[in-house]
């Protein structure tokens, strides 16, 4: 049985809600193994609206066990706060739908506030864009060796002296920005208030997922963000504080690396990036402004106007490289129906020399400049189609010169935002 990465191909919102979904049905377990609360999509399901950040697509589908790797970062109390917003939409969270990885980090309050307390002091052109939900400041102390992890809820007799460790850190920064000291006691009372509703869902995430793949059991892993947002291989600094290309579904769940048999790309069919940084087909202007009303470009989570401009293939090739990308699916087609002309951007010129990829440098990212190949539109629509003789022949035409430009095949084209507006050309799960 196949297993199935799923990421996204630029700098994330490409659209993975509709096309993990879409795989979920065929999946027994569904696996997030990066991020945090910081990202988030919105499922569809027979026309009620999911809106996720932290939970794995497959909570919300009957008979698929969703599951929270130790790559997270947890809030344990927006956990909390989702699962009791899906309780209200009748679907129940309990252990048979849902583990944890004990040994995933907490997101706490302190962290929340010094990520905003960084963020807001930043001068301009500094800022990175941060969601300011504490995720880089819990992935620190994570790799600083101080974090506080969902098993050390469970043994409060040992919780005191990692908050004291904890807080042997952060007091010391919080005095530099001149804010109060927080108590070891009020974050004891965070943690533990939070404790008995985040315990029962704990477990040995990699021994689960193991047995699993042995018992043939079919694994769908979820990534959040977009590979551009990698912090080893994205636009450093404006990036995610986690790797999200698909090698990390294996680092983030516990799950060799022998486990992933197929990575699918989500990529949309023009460019929208949120947040500061680099966007070198970034279109501020009418082209712009069409691409985002048509194609409803606001964040999930924090609603913010997303950045739009032209495909860049020169940046998804990239990525299909880094992560190891057998397949994209191609999403919001659709968006581009009535243009006259639509551009691919095909290489970049950097200090007067044409390169084919994007350099590591920020000055240099920054620098680059477009080289553009200019396609001739299409005046019907792809909006609803579900066969290839459903598009016309121009956009048909643009879904080909865009696999010989990143090259890779589209294995999905997704043409709207519901489930079944989806041609299928390789099944990511065909044997």
């Amino acid at each position: 049985m196949a297993n199935v990465v799923v990421v996204g191909s630029q700098w994330g919102d490409e659209g993975k809600g509709k096309i993990v979904d879409w795989l979920s049905e065929r999946a027994d377990i569904v696996v997030r193994f990066q991020g945090g609360h910081n990202a988030g999509h919105t499922l569809v399901i027979d026309g009620v609206s999911y809106k996720l950040s932290l939970l794995p697509s497959g909570v919300v589908r009957k008979g698929t066990l969703g599951v929270i790797g130790n790559g997270v970062v947890v809030d344990p109390h927006a956990l909390v706060a989702e699962m009791d917003r899906l309780a209200n939409q009748g679907v129940v969270v309990g252990r048979d739908n849902l583990r944890i990885a004990e040994n995933a980090t907490l997101i706490l309050s302190l962290h929340r506030e010094l990520d905003a307390l960084r963020e807001n002091a930043a001068a301009e052109g500094t800022k990175i864009g941060t969601t300011k939900r504490g995720i880089g400041p819990a992935y620190e102390d994570k790799v600083g060796r101080r974090a506080i992890r969902l098993m050390d809820l469970a043994n409060t007799s040992t919780l005191r002296a990692k908050i004291d460790r904890l807080l042997a850190h952060h007091n010391p920064l919080r005095r530099g920005l001149g804010v109060e000291e927080i108590s070891a006691d009020a974050i004891y009372e965070e943690l533990t208030s939070v404790a008995p509703k985040v315990l029962p869902f704990m477990d040995s995430v990699w021994r689960l997922l193991d047995q699993a793949r042995k018992a043939g059991k079919r694994i769908l892993f979820e990534g959040a963000q977009g590979a551009l947002l990698d912090i080893d291989h994205g636009t450093y600094p404006f990036v995610t504080s986690s790797n999200t290309i698909a090698g990390q579904a294996s680092a983030g769940s516990g799950l060799g690396p022998q486990a992933l048999d197929y990575v699918l790309g989500i990529t949309k069919a023009y460019t929208t990036r949120v947040g500061e940084g680099p966007f070198p087909t970034e279109q501020i202007n009418e082209v712009g402004q069409f691409l985002g009303e048509r194609g409803h470009e606001f964040g999930t989570v924090t609603g913010r106007s997303r950045r739009c401009g032209w495909f860049d293939a020169v940046l998804v090739r990239q990525t299909i490289c880094t992560s190891g990308i057998t397949g994209i699916a191609l999403t919001k087609l659709d968006v581009l129906d009535g243009l006259e002309e639509i551009k691919v951007c095909v290489g970049y010129k950097l200090d007067g020399e044409e390169i084919d990829y994007l350099p590591a440098s920020q000055g240099a990212q920054a620098r680059v400049e477009p080289i553009y190949e200019t396609l001739e539109g299409w005046s019907g629509t792809t909006a609803g189609a579900r066969t290839w003789n459903d598009l016309p022949a121009q956009a048909v035409k643009y879904v080909r010169h865009v696999e010989e430009l990143i090259g890779a095949p589209v294995a999905l084209l997704s043409t709207s935002p519901e489930r079944d507006d989806t041609i299928l050309v390789q099944d990511p799960y065909q044997d």
